[in-house]
C-alpha cells in the first residue's frame, strides 16, 4: 500500500555557474563572518563573564547575610533560653517559670521556630514548647544531634534538613526542620547536671531565602551545604535524592571563599563559594558557562550584523532549502496535532534522516505515554485499594467493652435469656463485621448487621428509644460497602437521643430511587443548625465526643473511594425536629464477578478507577 506521504525523490540537478558563484560567494562571506564573530566574541564575553560573576557574587553576599542573620537570631533565641530560663532557675521547683519562660521565647520567634525541647543526659524530655505529645520511643540518644551536643560540648550544631519525628501535634503532619542542638547546665534540687537544648528552626524560612536568589534564571542556580557536603537546599534536591541527579557539593565544600573553574558531569561551569559564619555552611553558586552567552547585551551587534550579511547571501538558498526543509516538518507536525485532538493517525516518519529520526522518536514517545498511562492507572487502583483497607480497618473496641460488661450484668443479675440474646447478636453483628476479609456484602447482610447493633444497644439503654426498619427487599440483593449504617446509628443514638425526656425513635429505611439505592436513618432527637449539619461531612479536625471515633466522615470516604465521588452521606437537620443522615449508593447486582470487579476499584463495566485521589 502507498504511503499517503511519500515524497519522489527529484532528479539531482548539475551545477551551473549560478551555482558555483554562489557556493563560492557563501564559503567567502562565512569567512569573513567567521572572524568578524570570534574577535567580537572574545571581546564582549570576557567583560560579560566579569559582570555576570560580580553581580552573582553580590547577590550571594546579600543573600548570605541574610542567612547569617536568620541563623544569629535562632542563636540568640537559644542563649536567651539557656542563660535567661534554664540557668536561673531550678527544675524540680520552679518547672512552671522555665515553661512560661519557653513559651514566651518560642511565641516572640514562632514565625521561624517549630519547637524547643530540653532532654536530660539520659535522653529524657524535660521541658517543651509548644507543649505537645512526644513520640512513643524516639530513641533520643541515638540521634545526630544530641550525639553531636555531647561530643562537643562547647559548640553549637546546625543539622542537616530533617522531617521533625519527636513530637506528635495530632494531625499527622509532617514539618521539616534544622536542628540547632547544644550542652547546658541543668539544676535539680539545687543538683547541676548536662543536658541537651534543641532548638529546631523552621527549614521554610531557609527555603523562601534560597528560593528567591534562585529566581534570576540564565541557567545559574545557587545550592546549600554543611561543611561535609551534605545538601540543605539545592534546586533539585529530589531529584538527587531519588539518584537520578548529583551534585559536585563534597569538593565545593572543600574550597575556600573564592572563585573556581571545574568540570562536572562533562559540563564546564563557574562556582563561586562562600562560608556562612557561625555554621561552616557553604553557599555555592553555579554559572554553567553556557549561561555566559545568553546574558551577553553586545552579542545583538553581532546578531545584528550577522543576520544582515545571512540574508543577503542566503535569500535565494532559502526559498529552496526551506521548502524541503519545512515539507515534512508540517506533515509530521499535521500528524502530532490529530494525535493530541484525540485521533490516532500515524505519525508521519518520511524527509531527511533528522526528521524521520524524530518521526520515530515521537511516535515511540506516544506508544511509551500509553504504556505510562495504563500502569498508572494500575498503581493507582492500588493506591485506592490501600486507601479503602485503612479506612476500613479503623476498629473502636469501646462498643465490644460495654457489650461485655452488660452481658457480664445480665448473668450476674441472673438474666440468661437476654444474655443468651445479646452474645447472639453480638457473634451475628461481629460474622457479618468480619466478612471473610470481604469489602463488600450485600445490602441484606448490612441491614441483619444493623439490626444485630441495634437489639444490642436497646437492650444497653434499656429500651430508651425505640427502632423500626421500613426497607423495601427490592434492594437486598445489591452491592454496599459493609458497616456504614453502624456508625450513623451510633451517631443517631449518642447525639440524637442524648438528653431527651421522652422516648426517642430511630428509623431506617431503605429504596430504591432512579437506579440508585438510598439508606437513610431518621432520629427525632435534638437535631441541629444546617451550619452544624454542613460541617459534619467536611470538618475533618472536629473531634468525636462519644462513640465508635469512625464517624460520619470515615463512612462517606470509604463509599466515595468505593464508588466515586457523586456517591456518599448527605445530612438534614433541623434544631428540635431531629436529623436524617442518607447514605447513595450505585445499584450494582451482587455477584461474585461484581463483588471482585468493586474491590479493584472500579465500578462494573468501567475499566478506570473511580477514585480520583
Amino acid at each position: 500500500m502507498k504511503n499517503k506521504y511519500f515524497i519522489y525523490p527529484k532528479k539531482p540537478e548539475l551545477w551551473g555557474i549560478q551555482s558555483t558563484i554562489m557556493a563560492v560567494f557563501s564559503v567567502v562571506s562565512f569567512s569573513i563572518l567567521l572572524i568578524l564573530g570570534v574577535v567580537m566574541y572574545i571581546r564582549f564575553s570576557a567583560s560579560a563573564r566579569q559582570e555576570i560573576v560580580s553581580g552573582t557574587q553580590k547577590l550571594m553576599g546579600q543573600a548570605g547575610e541574610n542567612l547569617e542573620d536568620y541563623l544569629v537570631s535562632m542563636r540568640r533565641v537559644s542563649d536567651s533560653i539557656y542563660y535567661n530560663v534554664i540557668k536561673e532557675n531550678d527544675f524540680s521547683r520552679q518547672l512552671q517559670e522555665i515553661q512560661q519562660g519557653m513559651n514566651l521565647l518560642y511565641a516572640a520567634n514562632r514565625e521561624n521556630l517549630h519547637s524547643v525541647a530540653v532532654y536530660n543526659e539520659y535522653g529524657s524530655l524535660v521541658a517543651a514548647e509548644p507543649v505537645v505529645l512526644q513520640k512513643e520511643d524516639p530513641n533520643i540518644t541515638r540521634q545526630g544531634w544530641y550525639e553531636k551536643a555531647l561530643g562537643e560540648m562547647e559548640n553549637m550544631h546546625f543539622s542537616t534538613p530533617h522531617i521533625q519525628n519527636l513530637f506528635d501535634d495530632g494531625a499527622f503532619r509532617y514539618y521539616w526542620v534544622i536542628s540547632l542542638s547544644r550542652v547546658v547546665e541543668l539544676t535539680d534540687n539545687g543538683v547541676s547536671r548536662s543536658g541537651v537544648l534543641l532548638v529546631d528552626m523552621d527549614y521554610a524560612s531557609i527555603e523562601r531565602m534560597m528560593r528567591k536568589i534562585n529566581e534570576s534564571g540564565n541557567g545559574q542556580y545557587f545550592y546549600l551545604c554543611d561543611s561535609n557536603g551534605e545538601l540543605i537546599y539545592h534546586t533539585r534536591q529530589v531529584q538527587i535524592n531519588n539518584g537520578i541527579g548529583s551534585e559536585n557539593s563534597v569538593k565545593a565544600a572543600g574550597y575556600r571563599d573564592g572563585v573556581y573553574d571545574e568540570y562536572f558531569e562533562g559540563e564546564h561551569r563557574k562556582v563561586i563559594v562562600s562560608t556562612i559564619s557561625y555554621t561552616g555552611w557553604k553557599l555555592v553558586g553555579v554559572i554553567p558557562y553556557s549561561s555566559f552567552t545568553s546574558g551577553m547585551f553586545d552579542l545583538r551587534y553581532f546578531f545584528g550584523i550577522f543576520m544582515l550579511f545571512m540574508t543577503m547571501m542566503l535569500v535565494l538558498v532559502n526559498r529552496i532549502v526551506s521548502v524541503r526543509i519545512s515539507s515534512p516538518i508540517l506533515k509530521l507536525n499535521d500528524s502530532v496535532v490529530g494525535y493530541e485532538a484525540g485521533e490516532t493517525p500515524e505519525i508521519y516518519i518520511g524527509g531527511s534522516r533528522e526528521i524521520r529520526h524524530l518521526g520515530c522518536s515521537i511516535q515511540t514517545s506516544y506508544e511509551q505515554i500509553d504504556r505510562l498511562m495504563k500502569e498508572i492507572v494500575r498503581e493507582q487502583n492500588e493506591r485506592r485499594k490501600s486507601e479503602l483497607d485503612a479506612l476500613q480497618s479503623q476498629i473502636n473496641p469501646h462498643f465490644l467493652y460495654n457489650t461485655l460488661d452488660s452481658i457480664i450484668w445480665m448473668v450476674e443479675d441472673e438474666k440468661n435469656e437476654e444474655a443468651a440474646f445479646m452474645i447472639s447478636e453480638l457473634a451475628r453483628l461481629f460474622r457479618i463485621s468480619l466478612s471473610g476479609g470481604r469489602t463488600i456484602i450485600t445490602v441484606k447482610d448490612e441491614l441483619q448487621h444493623a439490626k444485630s447493633y441495634m437489639n444490642i444497644q436497646k437492650i444497653r439503654y434499656k429500651n430508651g428509644f425505640s427502632v423500626k426498619f421500613d426497607i423495601d427487599s427490592a434492594i437486598y440483593s445489591f452491592c454496599t460497602v459493609k458497616l456504614i449504617l453502624q456508625p450513623v446509628l451510633e451517631n443517631a443514638i449518642n447525639y440524637g437521643m442524648a438528653g431527651m425526656e421522652d422516648a426517642g425513635e430511630i428509623q431506617i429505611t431503605g429504596r430504591l430511587v432512579d437506579g440508585f439505592v438510598v439508606l437513610s436513618v431518621t432520629d427525632n432527637g435534638m437535631g441541629m443548625t444546617k451550619e452544624a449539619a454542613g460541617l459534619i461531612l467536611t470538618d475533618s479536625s472536629r473531634k468525636p465526643q462519644h462513640g465508635s471515633g469512625v464517624g460520619l466522615i470515615n463512612v462517606d470516604s470509604r463509599i466515595r473511594i468505593l464508588f466515586g465521588k457523586e456517591y456518599g452521606l448527605s445530612v438534614n437537620s433541623e434544631p428540635d425536629e431531629g436529623t436524617e443522615v442518607s447514605i447513595r449508593i450505585p445499584a450494582v447486582p451482587y455477584t461474585e464477578e461484581n463483588r471482585k470487579v468493586l474491590e479493584k476499584g472500579c465500578l462494573p463495566g468501567k475499566e478506570e478507577a473511580v477514585y480520583e485521589g
